[in-house]
């Protein structure tokens, strides 16, 4: 098991190292890329299921996520591996270890959540390689704001990379989100979720909401577009809180640790009070 881990850690590294930086992405890149295949295993009909394995999965190294797709399904993804064989090679080490009985390769910069539909709706990938429904690895069975001040204006196009990722943050909505494992630090759930938006949009971002606020483009609330980032704390340096800006004052976020993921205005008073600033991660 240590030299999959090696050989798992050297695939991650070798994707940072191989993948160029997209030009469509933040002109401060400090800990922004774009992500290389990943691995997709599912399925899973109840959502603590999905979220016990992604445990497992960080537990041994690997920071995983999970997600419910179009067919309310939930899958995991995990890894950033510079090519698809790679990618192969680590996920039939996992079939082998009887981790995973089946998996699918998701290729870079694939768009998982493109349009407004409800959430947990995704097209299935035409090649995955799919678990029979109710079933884990392990054989465990599942069960199937106030009014905006800001201008009214159209804050992306369809096919812009923040309108997709406040339309995927919104597919998260109603979903119960836990992460970090069991070494959870303040913000860390909030900063996951973020992340793993992020990540099925193709973009690898810092992963505290700390460092989260040093990457990325400033921005002031009131030209605040959808995908940006807003942040909240006690100040500039003591940053315990982050979601993702989908329009109208609104907010996507995980409140705390175990609560559903969230719809908030950011003139709920709380929040208002607690807000030191939004960054942008796409041009």
């Amino acid at each position: 098991m240590f030299t999959f881990l090696r050989t798992m850690i050297f695939a991650l590294c070798g994707a940072a190292l191989l993948l160029s930086v997209n030009p469509a992405l933040s002109s401060n890149t400090s800990g922004i890329r774009r992500l290389g295949y990943a691995i997709q295993m599912g399925a899973f009909a109840d959502v603590k299921n999905a979220e016990r394995f992604s445990a497992t999965l960080q537990k041994k190294g690997i920071e995983a996520f999970y997600f419910r797709k179009d067919n309310g399904i939930y899958a995991v993804r995990f890894g950033d591996f510079p090519s698809k064989e790679k990618a192969r090679v680590v996920a039939a080490k996992l079939v082998a270890d009887r981790l995973i009985d089946g998996f699918y390769i998701a290729p870079p910069n694939e768009v998982v959540f493109a349009d407004a539909k409800k959430p947990g709706w995704q097209k299935l990938p035409p090649d995955e390689i799919r678990l029979p429904q109710d079933r884990n690895p392990a054989g465990t069975k599942g069960t199937a704001g106030s009014v905006d001040k800001q201008p009214n204006r159209q804050t992306h196009r369809e096919h812009d990379m923040g309108f997709i990722a406040a339309r995927t943050a919104e597919r998260f909505v109603g979903i119960p989100y836990r992460w970090g494992g069991d070494n959870v630090v303040e913000g860390m759930d909030c900063s996951g979720f973020v992340r793993a938006v992020y990540n099925l949009c193709g973009v690898s971002i810092p992963r505290t909401s700390r460092e989260q606020f040093k990457a990325g483009d400033s921005v002031t609330r009131n030209t605040l577009l959808d995908g940006d980032l807003v942040f909240f704390g006690s100040s500039d340096d003591k940053i315990n809180h982050v979601g993702i800006y989908v329009g109208k004052g609104k907010f996507v976020h995980a409140p705390r640790r175990g609560e559903d993921i969230r719809i908030t205005s950011i003139e709920d008073t709380y929040f208002e009070k607690r807000f030191v600033g939004a960054r942008r991660y796409f041009q």
